[in-house]
């Protein structure tokens, strides 16, 4: 029966096939000639298949052992990842690693991150989701991710936040747009006849977003994603605030100008700060606890390089 045929056998099966003898696979396995032939027999009894052709002077596989050998190599492989698992397992060592970062994380930071992941902690299953403000910290409270990147300016209520980084906010608008062709300081004047761009949240009914801040205009569309709320400013349908990071290659290319805002004379642009938030009281395994730190240096070397 099938039940009956060991993890040994097919062991030694496949030690038969990459040897291609019985006596190289004994030698190899460290056992005698007489038993690995004597456990592809058993083998080929519970089967019910001739595995191997016995005709000539060393036994060569069938097809329908070249087959039984193929499904082998998978089951090695599937076993193997099972051992990884249950090491992982014991030693404390998560299986899973659920994020949320907010949109304006920068995405070759996050590229990086996951890389890095799949090289350092190959058997770990990564769950990653994108958001916006108060989305991000909605999904740790709901316990669908362990840890999150956030604008500490979202409902922080119930989490722990350490902050990693600070992220430029400019105002900016494709060349074509009017108030590029503004001299100098725009002032709240002009501000008010252009059709500011604001980011818009995703949220549950009932559920408070965002405060929204750095917002001039009474003329505003909001956008609930970050990358078309760009692609709406590059098209030169309004005027907004983005990430520095995101907006350095237009800005140099010249597909964006920078605007001179009365709001923001005589002091440094806006910035947001990000956060690593985890739920109060929640423990981090070590797979958690590095990702928290690669997060935080690839954050802040994306950030830095502007």
């Amino acid at each position: 029966m099938l039940e009956s045929v060991t993890i040994d056998q097919l062991r030694t099966l496949q030690a038969v096939a990459e040897e291609g003898s019985f006596s190289a696979a004994a030698r190899s396995l460290g056992q005698g000639q007489p038993a690995v032939s004597q456990a592809m027999q058993r083998l080929e009894k519970q089967l019910g298949m001739r595995l191997f052709d016995r005709s000539s002077r060393v036994p060569r596989l069938t097809a329908k052992g070249e087959a039984v050998v193929a499904a082998t190599r998978r089951l090695h492989d599937d076993l193997a990842t099972f051992q990884a698992v249950v090491g992982r397992i014991k030693s404390g060592e998560e299986t899973k690693l659920a994020l949320v970062v907010d949109a304006m994380f920068p995405t070759e930071a996050l590229v990086s991150f996951v890389k890095e992941l799949a090289k350092a902690h190959p058997g770990v299953e990564l769950s990653l989701e994108v958001e916006l403000l108060a989305a991000v910290t909605e999904r740790l409270r709901e316990r669908k991710a362990t840890l999150g990147i956030a604008g500490s300016d979202a409902d922080l209520s119930g989490l722990e936040q350490r902050p990693i980084a600070l992220m430029k906010m400019l105002p900016v608008a494709a060349p074509s747009h009017p108030l590029a062709a503004v001299k100098g300081v725009i002032t709240e004047e002009q501000l008010a006849t252009a059709t500011q761009l604001v980011l818009s949240e995703r949220l549950p009914e009932g559920k408070t977003g965002t405060a929204d801040r750095g917002v001039f205009s009474p003329r505003s569309w909001r956008v609930a994603d970050l990358m078309t709320k760009h692609a709406l400013i590059l098209g030169g349908l309004g005027w907004g605030h983005e990430p520095e990071h995101l907006v350095r290659e237009d800005l140099s290319a010249g597909r964006l100008v920078q605007l001179r805002l009365a709001a923001w004379e005589g002091g440094p642009p806006p910035q947001r700060t990000l956060a690593l938030v985890r739920r109060k009281g929640a423990p981090l395994g070590p797979v958690a606890t590095w990702a928290a730190n690669r997060l935080t240096a690839l954050c802040q070397l994306a950030l830095d390089e502007g």
